[in-house]
Parts: structure tokens; sequence; C-alpha cells
């Protein structure tokens, strides 16, 4: 092959196709579809990707330019997944260098680098010093500094040059005019391997020993090292810094004994293992119940058959999902295929991680953003080089690079952390699918709440993407009932004069697990110390300066903050308006939960969970572990601690206001409050110890409420789904949400309404147009355009068109040709058009 096809790093829709560059005679045994490859593009070099190659005459191709470098001895992409891009670019509406980078760790996202090396003339050692320096009879010091630099190192990076010497600029340019240096681009990655010194023996145990007698006195630390080394040659080599910290000896030691030519210092490559020293409780599989075995049997006919299905695993909390997707990955491994394990970032907790490193030990590579660059690239690499059978993680582990993948579970399928909100916004779980169907793989989609889309369409089989197979476990595994469910109407607790954020009877449960030392789990799904602040004088409510929000006072720090751009400022002591002193704090958040539960119950003894306590690496490990060990009473969170933790104490969940998401302006408000209230109710008694749910409302009476009190998944289902189809939601059309943003708000108008009616025209001329009361299979119908539910963000001003489809239309190409062709008419840097596919958000 002599023609790689390359899709390039640089982000912009001109870019967003293949080049063609000359594969050299030298690379050709390297290049791979898949590789990463370093070219030149206009006057610099960039990163790309091979996504073909072809062969060809070179005749036939003038003017081609060829491929610098190949970045990686192993492509990091397999073909499957340069064609899973692909078809992430069309479904939704990305560039394919986005796809691409997407399935990257960030450690391998390089960057082109310029590097300074010594000229022609320079490097020529027989080159006298008029022909060095032609315009110069004396180079002056600082000439001389330079070049003997960059000689001594051989290249050096410009950041490094300009460091060493700050005040030679022009000295640099004018040697670079001359040919005295040169300069040359090389793509560096943002990390690389991890490398250990290591120490070993240079000559034999027998000479060693032999040594030893003969040593003066003055070197008896060496003799101390040396004789530690024969003692240890079965383990040789030994990491240096071990070595240097058991015999408290320093580097100066090794190094005499080095240069005498009796040890020998090097490296090895090792791997950031995140879990390095942890020991981690094997465990076997469990019997599994009747309801269990019934579902295990069904997987299993697929993963034995090696063929492609899709399952929809409805099992309520505590019905043993994660037993039957550890069995299930066990029979897959046993085959010599590999698994993926999408949990929801939230959900992935140290609990998790145990579960699955206790079945399959080393073979498990875990991936989440709470590792570091440098672990997340060596789980990555461990994977790749097939070190790994299973990888565990967040919504990016979909891309896990193995080769024979026949199994993809996806925990709490639901969950809208598993779609990304930034480019690519892509699901998880429909990239999951499609990749399964790429390599003939099954996929378990689980959940004690699915998404109505998933399971309309596991009911009613006609989803043209995916037609799941609907498995139900509606018992939990060791029998014992769900816990008992408690609504309080909080606006009789007000009428009663209970003006506390406890109700009467979320106070007397508390006392009572305090009393009987079991433990309590609180949900407010709410960060900070109050929601807003305002003057009771003249009604001022502090927003945040860029976005049109509110700011949240945090007690601790004592300012306000805002939660979408990060601005913050001292919170004020008078009213800005009218300087009142009536300054008061409005809300609830978990700072405040947490101050007034020291109030109440003096001596109890709390866990906050929320963004702001968990910022730290471990910190999530480290709060759960003590909850864990009884060294408190209460684990009081944001929605973090709904999911995925399983503690045999906790025998009271509170949810504190089960409205806060209700309100919003989503479709999916109803279904995610109902999702929400059930998960967490799902982590009281889970054990032997009977389980209490009270869940604290103003609104008692909505649908979600009252079928989340009863457990009755179907019965919520069976109402929404109603008000689904009389108002054309999914699951019974598609989404596109477009969003318009501009500095300028009378800009921005007229573009969102030139936007609107050139698709509409384009739609009309299509025969696409027209309600979707219709009975006609391909519709596509508009709302907006209108101000978004959050008008401006960080001083930004948003609009936004909501396109509704059915069908088998292309609604998104047609929403991207619109978005590209009004890009080009007005041909303003400041308009930014999103587009986004089946959205989790409206906001």
């Amino acid at each position: 092959m002599d023609i790689a096809k390359v899709i390039v790093d640089v982000p912009v829709r001109s870019t967003d196709r293949p080049f063609d560059y000359l594969i050299p005679d030298d690379l050709k045994l390297w290049i791979e579809v898949g590789s990463r490859v370093a070219v030149p593009f206009g006057h610099r070099t960039v990163q790309g990707f091979v996504i073909s190659l072809e062969s060809g005459e070179i005749g036939t191709m003038p003017g081609l330019k060829p491929v610098q470098e190949v970045l990686d001895l192993l492509p990091p992409l397999s073909p499957e997944l340069i064609e899973l891009a692909e078809w992430m670019s069309r479904r939704y509406a990305c560039r394919r260098i986005s796809a691409l980078q997407a399935m990257l760790p960030t450690a391998l996202k390089g960057k082109a680098e310029r590097l300074i090396s010594l000229g022609s003339a320079e490097s020529d050692a027989a080159a006298t010093e008029d022909e060095l320096f032609p315009l110069f009879a004396e180079p002056d010091q600082e000439e001389r500094s330079i070049t003997e630099f960059v000689a001594k190192h051989g290249e050096v990076s410009m950041k490094q040059l300009t460091r060493t010497f700050p005040e030679a600029a022009e000295t640099v340019k004018f040697m670079l005019r001359r040919g005295v240096l040169t300069e040359s681009q090389s793509i560096k990655d943002k990390m690389g391997k991890k490398k250990l010194k290591t120490v070993e023996l240079a000559i034999s145990t027998e000479m060693a020993r032999g040594l030893l007698e003969s040593f003066p006195a003055r070197s008896a630390r060496q003799k101390e090292l040396l004789q530690f080394l024969i003692e240890m040659e079965a383990l040789l080599p030994l990491p240096l810094k071990e070595v240097l910290a058991v015999l408290q000896i320093s580097a100066g030691t090794v190094k005499g004994l080095e240069e005498k030519g009796y040890i020998e210092i090097g490296e090895i490559e090792v791997y950031r293992d995140p879990y390095r020293g942890r020991d981690f409780k094997p465990s076997v599989p469990l019997p599994l119940t009747p309801e269990q075995s019934h579902v295990y049997a069904a997987i299993a006919r697929t993963l034995e058959a090696q063929s492609h299905d899709v399952f929809l695993l409805h099992g309520v909390t505590g019905s043993g999902k994660t037993e039957i997707y550890l069995q299930s990955i066990q029979l897959c491994v046993d085959q010599g295929r590999q698994a993926v394990v999408l949990v929801p970032e939230i959900a992935l907790t140290p609990q998790m991680v145990e579960r699955f490193k206790g079945r399959f030990g080393s073979g498990v590579a875990v991936m989440h953003s709470r590792l570091s660059v440098g672990e997340r690239y060596d789980e990555w690499r461990k994977i790749r080089e097939g070190k790994a059978t299973v990888a565990v993680g967040a919504r990016s582990a979909v891309f896990a690079p193995f080769v024979n993948l026949g199994l993809i579970i996806v925990d709490e399928e639901h969950e809208s952390s598993y779609k990304q909100e930034e480019n690519p916004k892509y699901h998880a779980r429909d990239v999951a699918v499609r990749r399964a169907e790429q390599g003939g793989a099954a996929v378990i989609l689980g959940s004690a709440t699915p998404s109505l889309e998933s399971y309309h369409a596991a009911r009613v089989q006609t989803d043209i993407h995916f037609s799941p197979v609907l498995l139900e476990m509606p018992s939990r595994a060791l029998g014992n009932e769900l816990p008992a469910v408690q609504v309080v109407d909080m606006r009789d607790e007000l009428k009663e004069g209970n003006r506390s954020m406890f109700s009467r009877r979320l106070h007397a449960a508390l006392a009572e697990r305090l009393e009987r030392g079991e433990q309590t789990v609180l949900l407010l799904n709410r960060r900070g110390f109050s929601t807003f602040v305002m003057c009771r004088s003249c009604g001022y409510v502090a927003g945040c300066p860029d976005c049109d929000i509110s700011l949240t006072y945090h007690s601790r720090s004592d300012n306000l903050r805002c939660h979408y751009c990060g601005h913050a400022e001292p919170a004020p002591k008078v009213c800005p308006e009218c300087a009142s002193e009536h300054i008061r704090f409005f809300g609830t958040g978990t700072q405040r939960v947490e101050e007034e539960l020291g109030k109440l119950f003096p001596g109890m003894r709390v866990i906050r969970m929320d963004v702001d306590t968990t910022t730290e690496k471990g910190s999530h490990e480290k709060l759960l572990n003590q909850f864990r060990d009884k060294k408190a009473d209460v684990l009081l969170g944001t929605q973090m601690v709904a999911k995925g933790l399983d503690f045999p104490d906790v025998t009271l969940v509170g949810v504190i206001t089960a409205d806060s998401a209700l309100n919003l302006p989503d479709f999916r408000a109803a279904e995610k409050t109902f999702q929400l209230l059930t998960q967490v109710a799902g982590r009281a008694g889970r054990h032997q110890l009977p389980g209490e749910v009270v869940i604290q409302s103003y609104t008692p009476e909505h649908y979600s409420i009252i079928h989340a009190s009863g457990h009755d998944f179907h019965s919520f289902v069976r109402e929404e789904l109603k008000h689904r189809k009389s108002l054309h939601y999914p699951p019974y059309c598609r989404l596109i949400l477009v969003t318009l943003s501009h500095e300028q708000l009378p800009v921005l108008l007229r573009l969102a309404e030139n936007y609107a009616l050139n698709l509409q025209g384009k739609a009309r001329q299509l025969r696409w147009y027209g309600s979707l009361d219709k009975l006609s299979a391909d519709a596509l119908d508009m709302l907006g355009p209108v101000a978004s539910p959050m008008p401006r963000l960080k001083g930004r001003y948003r609009f936004q068109c909501i396109i509704k489809w059915r069908g088998t239309i292309d609604a998104i190409g047609l929403a991207r040709t619109v978005a590209e062709e009004l890009e080009d008419s007005v041909r303003d840097k400041d308009l930014q058009i999103s587009l986004d596919v089946d959205p989790q958000m409206l906001m």
C-alpha cells in the first residue's frame, strides 16, 4: 500500500475529510488502519489517524506529502473502532476527529512541539568558524553558549531553549535564519510510559562474593550494597528507590559501585496501578435463585452461540443483577473473549470495583475520571496489550481497545450521565449496541428503572435501532421485602408549626436509628448551604454576572458560587442595591442539612458526600470506607449516594426534598424523579434488617412520587407513556436539540429565525414537514426558536429549537446541513451552533 488516508487533528469543518499521504518505504511495515501518525499539514506538523490504505502509482500522485512518523508501535485504534467513529460522526452530527479523539486516553492527545537542532554546517565537525558564523569574524559568547547547549543535547525543544536563554530570542531567530540552527516539529504526547530505575549485578554472583573479602574498610556501605544484591539475586533487578530506602544509603554509594563496573543501573517500564497494594478478597460464584437462573440461561445461550443480541434486564434493587453480570462475564472469558462493564460515574464506587477485582483479579482494568492521566493511560495499555480481559468504567470505557469483544454490560442503563454533553455528544448505551453489532457481541442493559425508550422498545419491538429482549427479576435475591415507604406532606408539617427541614416522622426515625446503632442515608440533590441569597428589603437576588442564574451560598468558604461557570465572590454583608442588612439565605443545600443535623442530634456522626467533599483523589473511597466501618451514623449526599451502595446496617433512607427535579423545564422530569427515588429507596434493608424510607414532598399527589412509594414501575410507565404520546415526545419520536449562541442578543435572534425558516423550507421540499399528529410514518416538526431555559451562560446568549421526527428520514443530516449553510452565509466567528441528537437535557 502506497497511500494512507488520514483524518488530521485540526478541528474545523473544512478539514473534516480524509487527506492523502504517501507512505515512505521504511514505514510500510508499520502503518496500519488505526495507526496514529505525524503528518505535514500546511506549514506545521499535526497528529492524524489512518482510516484506510490504498495502492497507487507514485507518478500519478504529484504533490503528495509523505507521512513523517508513526507515533505508536501498535495502532491505538482497531479497524472496528475506526468504523465506529465514522458511524458516530453521522449519528451525532460531529466531526470525525472528535469521535476518534473520544476513543483515546488523554495521554495520547498529542500536540506538535518545536524542536531545535544544529544546522548542517554546525553539525560538520570540520566546519570553520567562518562557515558557521559567516557574518561575524568572532561569534559572541551568547551564540557560543547556545551552540554548545544544543550540541550537548543533540535536540532540544524551543520551550527548553527559551527557558535556558530567556533573553536570547533575537539571537536564536538570527541563528535559525543563517542555518546555524534548524527547526523541526514532532508530535509529543501529554504522558509517556512510566520508567523505574533499577539496580542489579553487572558481574557473576561468584565474582561478587570473591570481591567482598577485598573491600577496604572505608567502602563499608558499598560492601553492604553488594552483599544485599548477592542475597537478593533471585529477585534482581530491584527498584533503585527501594534499595536506597531499605539500606539507608545514598545515591553516591550506588554510583561508586557502578563506576567500578560491579553493578548496573537500568530502567524498566512499569504500570501505574491505581490499586497497587490493595488486596481484594477473592469471591466465588453464588448459587442463583430461580429468577436469576432463568435470566442467566437466556444470556448464556447467546454467549455460547457467539451471536449478537441485546437484553434489557429489569430487576428491582437487590435482585442480584451484579451476580448475573459476573457469571455472564466468566462465561465470556472462558470462551477466550473480553467484556466491558459500563457503570455511571457516580456509581463507580470502591464497592463496585471490589466485586469485579475479587472475581477476576488482575485481569480487570478500571477506567474512570478519578484516576490520574497516567493511571488511565496504563489501564488502557493493559487492555490494548492483552493484559486485561475485563474493563470496568464510565461511559468512555465503551471504546476499550479489545480485539475480541464478546459482551458489553451497561449497568443503570437509564442514567443520563451516559450521554456526553460536550462534543461528540454520544450516548454510551447506543454506542455499545452499535459496537456489539459490529463484532457479534451480546449486550446487557440493566436497571431497576429502565429508561422509557429502552423499555418501550423491548415491549413493542418496533425500534429501528435496537429492540432488546426483556428479562425481568421482580424479587430480591435474599428473599427480603422491599422497604416500606412513607410519603410525608411537608405542607401539613408547616400547618402543624414544624418549620424544620425534617418532618416529625423523619426526625423520629433518625432518633430510632441512632439509639439502635443502625445507619441512615439522607438524599438532598443540591450541594451548598442555600440555593440563593435574597434581600428581604428590596428583593435583590445575588446572580452570576455571566449566567442568568442565582449564585449558591457555601458556608465553609463564606462565598457565593455559580455551579455552571465557576464564578465566585464573597458573600455580601449588606444588600448591594439598597444597603439593607436584611440579607437572608433561602433554600436548602447539603451543607445546611449537615449543620442542622449537628444541632438536632448532638454527637451524631455525619459524612457528607457531594462535589465539594469529593474533589480530592481517593475521597470517595475514604468516605465510603468510613461509613462501612461504622465510623458515621449518617451518609448525607447528592445523587451520588443513591446508586451502587450496599451496606448491611443501612435501615433508613430519607429524601429531604423529593420535588427538586419535578419543576425543571424538561419532559423527563417525572421519569428522573421516579428513578432517583426508587434507586435511593433501594439502599435500605438490603440484608437481614428491615428497611424504611421517608420521602418528604410538597407535591405528594404527583404520580411519580405515588408510584415510587409503591415500588410500582409498571404503573408509572403506563401513566407516563400516556403523557409522552399525547405530546409527541420520546419514545414516540426522536429529538434534536439545536442551540445557537452569540454575544449579541439581536444578532442571535435574527440568526435563530433564519435557521428555523431554512430548515422548515427544506423539510417541506422533501415532503417531511408537518404535524406528528398525522399517521404518516415519516414526519418532522419543530418547536422554536425560543430562548433557552438558561438564556445566558458564560457571557453568551442562547436560543434553541427542538426538532421532533420519526421514521427513516435523515433529520440529522438535514439539521447539520442547514447549520453549516447558515455558518457559511453569515461568516460570523462569534456564532456557535450545537446539535444534540437524542438529548438527555433540554436546559
